[in-house]
């Protein structure tokens, strides 16, 4: 007997019994799969569907009936409506379970490796004060809570609400990134509104701040402060700069990005230095490496040394083999294997992170690796360079999280390296990629999910594959 699907807008009582990929929790009813916002495995609860989708449902909680066994006290404030500690609540060996379980799901059903063999996933030391970069945004538009009713409504500095483009929630603290740098948020914050420096308009483009972006370097101890503004006028942001410099010398860089463009972006067409040095020196293992304001970097420098030593080992290099380095970034992947090969190639399209490759590179002594910018879209039809190169051995992937281009994917297979190990932030992205490249030249040997970012969904994973 056919069994009828709920409708959008009903009750359901639901057990959660697992997270999906995403973080979402999973239950079912009359064989219908029921995905279920902001719960977490084991608790049962009342919800109410959301979406009704061809295969699955949606819900979100209205009633938690009876609270799950992994459940543990939150630390933040903003929590409940921040939305960037999805599983602050989880027991954090429960999150662990979790991610694990959905890199398996991941490969065997969107990959298709029925039997892949998935390693225990590593598991981060450090479970809060982890991140070397927070983002904010400035807005006169505030998302109001019962925390903060009594603050000004045309002022404020924080994340974005999910859901609501245009709504910043306040954030005092951020439980991610070093105390010192919730302080200076703090600093920057009230300058900025006792002096009446206009926050930006998302909906309007008038405004003059747009964005504060904070790095700390965990082994220099050097702070960067990086303001986003809609216009060039530095002599606007002299008052916040003042008091920094007063306040704290771990900042060894102020910086100011200017955005004109009306795009929600934080990196600006120019960049002016107000203080101190254009970057600031983090090391991974024995390595240092020069940051700069617009530069990617590895966001949890200290779960990256594992990562990377995880990466060494998979790549079994013996000093004979030429490496690529495909979206190298600045480098510091290639440079942490350079010393265990005969050569590392490094491509990458964003030209400020060849720049700080080359610089790493040199700051490091390593004379056996070179960078070429180019969009791995066309690089290798399309560069002259690319046929003065050596084939690789050893292939590095470290996409963005939508993978690679199926352009890339065919290059990838015709360069036929001997090993490939993709790394990915994105395991359904992966997942697909991997599919293309086993089903004609590879076979996948075992996929290491690492997790780099405790209390969200993001997982790490590395995959390892052979030519057949």
């Amino acid at each position: 007997m056919e069994t009828i699907k709920p409708k959008k807008g009903q009750t359901l009582n639901l057990k959660i019994e697992s997270l999906a990929f995403g973080g979402m929790g999973v239950a079912r009813i009359d064989g219908h799969v029921i995905f279920v916002k902001n719960s977490l495995p084991g608790q049962e609860v009342t919800a109410m569907v959301i979406k009704r989708k061809k295969n699955y449902l949606e819900a979100r909680v209205t009633v938690i009936i009876e609270e799950s066994p992994f459940s543990v006290p939150i630390r933040c404030d903003h929590f409940k409506y921040c939305g960037g500690c999805t599983f602050q609540n989880l027991d954090y060996p429960q999150q662990l379970i979790q991610k694990q379980s959905q890199v398996a799901d991941v490969m065997r059903r969107l990959g298709r490796f029925e039997n892949a063999e998935i390693a225990t996933i590593v598991g981060c030391d450090r479970k809060f004060h982890y991140r070397n970069k927070m983002e904010y945004t400035f807005s006169n538009r505030r998302f109001i809570t019962e925390l903060d009713e009594d603050l000004p409504r045309d002022f404020v500095l924080g994340q974005h609400t999910p859901g609501k483009f245009d709504k910043i929630l306040n954030i005092d603290e951020c439980h991610l990134q070093e105390s010192e740098c919730s302080a200076i948020l703090q600093i920057v914050k009230h300058t900025a509104y006792e002096n009446k420096i206009e926050p930006y308009d998302i909906l309007k483009h008038t405004g003059f701040l747009r964005y504060l972006i904070i790095r700390n370097s965990f082994s220099s101890g050097e702070i960067m402060v990086n303001m986003v503004t809609s216009s060039e006028e530095p002599v606007l942001l002299d008052p916040i700069v003042d008091i920094l410099m007063e306040k704290y010398p771990s900042i060894t860089s102020i910086i100011n990005n200017i955005n004109t463009r009306k795009g929600g972006t934080s990196q600006g067409e120019k960049e002016i230095v107000l203080f101190g040095k254009p970057f600031i020196t983090e090391s991974i293992g024995r390595y240092q490496f020069e940051i700069s304001a617009n530069s990617f970097f590895q966001t949890n420098p200290i779960q990256a040394e594992k990562l990377y030593e995880m990466i060494l080992e998979d790549c079994e290099l013996t000093g004979s083999e030429t490496v690529y380095d495909l979206y190298c970034g600045t480098g510091t992947i290639g440079i942490f294997l350079a010393e265990s090969a005969k050569e590392v190639i490094g491509i990458e399209l964003v030209n400020s992170s060849v720049m700080n490759a080359r610089e790493n590179a040199m700051k490091n002594d390593i004379e056996n690796i070179r960078f070429f910018k180019g969009d791995l879209m066309t690089y290798f039809n399309n560069y002259a360079d690319v046929h003065s190169l050596p084939n690789p051995d050893v292939l590095v992937i470290d996409p963005p999280r939508s993978g690679m281009h199926p352009r890339t994917v065919t290059d990838v297979m015709e360069m036929a390296p001997d090993r490939i190990v993709y790394v990915s932030c994105n395991p359904s992205t992966q997942a697909r990629d991997l599919q293309l490249l086993c089903a004609e030249k590879y076979i996948l040997l075992r996929c290491r999910p690492v997790d780099m970012f405790p209390h969200t969904p993001h997982i790490e994973n590395i995959s390892v594959m052979v030519k057949r």
